[in-house]
């Protein structure tokens, strides 16, 4: 199970995409979405998408490809939810976008809801953390706590574009920064070709 989370940072459509993308690789996905994130689904896709608080619901709007039935979603506040912990089978958790808030409880520790709860279980089992920092300009505080959570053993991918893929689209541009993560996850994606080949 990889353990997708979605907080009050821009670009959450990089989260509904990465989930997206792991059902249609036939992954088992369990998400967390946080009350802020809820807020920024409504204010970036639309107060429709975020109606009833379902990502289930939206992707079945979005035309999903993927198998819903591997989907779980699970209430920031659910501690008795599988991702809280290391028994619960988690191969991965992703925060996409992560806040600086998200940032800073995970570099601290902090578990304070299941989303900063699993990070803190992914890190002590030595599973993969990957957080994807959406913020500009950043802050000494931001940095040292990318700094602290480098060392806790998680792993950084900020959403920056790569130029050299020519994108023509804001879709190229979000396909590229998934497919990044998905490397970052050793998953098998199309969305680039690997540097060097044609």
């Amino acid at each position: 199970m990889i353990v997708v989370g979605i907080t009050g940072a821009s670009g959450v459509i990089l989260g509904i995409r990465l989930i997206e993308s792991l059902l249609e690789a036939g992954r088992e996905v369990a998400v967390v979405v946080t009350d802020a994130g809820w807020e920024v689904i409504a204010h970036e896709m639309g107060k429709d998408a975020a109606a009833g608080k379902r990502v289930a619901s939206l992707l079945k709007e979005r035309g999903i490809a993927g198998d819903l039935s591997r989907l779980k979603e699970y209430h920031n506040s659910q501690y008795s939810a599988p991702p809280a912990s290391g028994t619960g089978n988690v191969e991965a958790v992703v925060i996409v976008p992560c806040s600086m808030k998200s940032l800073a409880s995970v570099a601290h520790g902090y578990a304070d809801s299941l989303l900063h709860r699993a990070c803190d279980v992914a890190l002590k089992e030595r599973k993969k953390c990957v957080l994807v920092p959406r913020e500009t300009p950043l802050s000494l505080i931001h940095v040292e706590n990318m700094r602290a959570v480098l060392l806790a053993g998680a792993i950084l991918v900020p959403p920056v574009p790569a130029f050299y893929s020519f994108p023509e689209t804001v879709d190229d541009i979000i396909n590229f920064i998934i497919g990044k993560i998905l490397h970052t996850l050793d998953i098998p994606h199309t969305y680039f070709k690997p540097w060097g080949q044609d």
